[in-house]
């Protein structure tokens, strides 16, 4: 398992935290997603490492910006 920690921009409530944990969720060896809107931080864990780029892009997808 592989834990890791991004800081998400642009979230304000519980809806944008869903809609950033579905985007990161369907990324393939993705088992959690953790979403703190508060501080924009999203923890993943997954089987192994992410793509970075591919973390990136469903972040984008979901309307939002990594830091």
């Amino acid at each position: 398992m592989t834990t890791s920690t991004y800081t998400v921009t642009g979230m304000t409530c519980g809806h944008c935290a869903a809609s950033v944990t579905e985007e990161i969720s369907e990324l393939a060896g993705v088992e959690n997603v953790d979403v703190v809107v508060e501080t924009g931080a999203v923890t993943v864990t997954s089987a192994g490492p992410l793509d970075p780029a591919a973390v990136q892009a469903a972040v984008e997808e979901a309307g939002y910006a990594l830091a």
